[in-house]
């Protein structure tokens, strides 16, 4: 049900943005209005998270560690699965965010023959960083829609993501790897009844909502005819506060920014906004020093304490009565 509540709010996000442009004639408002506004929610709404985040109190250290923590000299320590020092988190944090180390090392759980059995699950891994280097490197290529000239990094990333060659216009692998990973990481949800079970509607959308970006800008790119030098002028009037609407833009480009703008609008709000939250985590960015350090909660109210002298003084004669050891007759 979450799943056809998704596809069916994607469907008629499409129609709502082929509807305004083919029959209202609000290129405008697509073009203009709703990029901007999504811009400015994506942003502000970004920044209220990890300011929220960042003002969060961590009183004590609750790292996430699968390795043999700083102990005895005589016992190697694993710096990475475990580290005790900012560089060791540094290195952590970097093979977490670039490679999804965590995620390599997941493994999943059958029940079969009344026997619990453990697998590899290095296809989620690789589904998952598929999907994120593609939606980067595809984020980064339409930088140059907003730069003229064209930079150096972008005309090399460019470059090395047509390298196949295939037709003219060059195929472009990333689209299609975000296209695929996606439909992937799509597909394991329907057909895995466990993660099925727990998926809800926000689990759905976003899939659905890249799935139809990525296949609207296939299409501008091989199927229909899109004029991109209309398009470049309506992003760098975007991007320098004078947009002007142009005539040779069709409706699937219209459709593409709307969807585009749907997703950062809704980035904020949604699951997505861990690519943010993942630096903020204390349990990833938090060295595991707690036999080194003693942590006290700041908050923590004054304590009287004693001595056991002096609770012992207090209470000796009840403790002998009770027939209590006492080190002091």
């Amino acid at each position: 049900m979450g799943a056809l509540i998704s596809f069916i709010a994607v469907i008629i996000l499409t129609l709502l943005a082929y509807g305004g442009v083919k029959s209202a004639n609000m290129q405008a408002i697509f073009g203009i209005v709703l990029p901007y506004a999504a811009i400015m929610t994506f942003l502000i709404g970004v920044s209220y998270r990890v300011i929220k985040w960042a003002k969060s109190p961590v009183p004590y250290r609750i790292t996430t560690t699968c390795g043999q923590q700083k102990t005895l000299p005589w016992i190697k320590q694993n710096k990475i699965e475990n580290p005790s020092d900012a560089m060791g988190v540094t290195v952590r944090m970097i093979l977490e965010v670039l490679l999804f180390r965590s995620l390599f090392r997941n493994t999943r759980s059958e029940l079969q023959d009344g026997k619990l059995l453990h697998g590899s699950s290095k296809w989620l891994w690789l589904g998952g960083i598929a999907f994120h280097a593609a939606f980067f490197t595809v984020l980064f290529r339409h930088l140059r829609l907003f730069t003229e000239p064209m930079l150096l990094p972008l005309h090399l990333v460019e470059t090395l993501d047509g390298f196949m060659q295939i037709g003219a216009p060059r195929l472009l692998m990333s689209g299609v790897v975000l296209l695929g990973a996606a439909m992937f990481l799509l597909l394991r949800r329907f057909l895995i009844p466990q993660v099925r079970y727990i998926s809800l509607p926000a689990d759905y959308f976003p899939l659905f909502l890249i799935i139809g970006i990525a296949v609207t800008g296939i299409m501008m790119r091989y199927v229909t005819k899109t004029d991109i030098v209309s398009v470049k002028e309506l992003t760098m009037g975007l991007i320098s506060l004078k947009p002007k609407i142009h005539q040779g833009v069709g409706a699937i480009f219209y459709i593409h920014l709307f969807l585009v703008s749907v997703l950062f609008a809704y980035f904020p709000f949604s699951k997505l906004v861990h690519m943010t939250g993942v630096f903020l985590s204390p349990t990833r960015n938090l060295a595991n020093n707690g036999r080194e350090v003693r942590h006290i909660n700041p908050w923590n109210y004054k304590v009287k304490a004693r001595t056991y002298e002096e609770y012992e003084d207090e209470f000796r004669e009840k403790m002998k009565s009770a027939n209590i050891p006492v080190e002091k007759e």
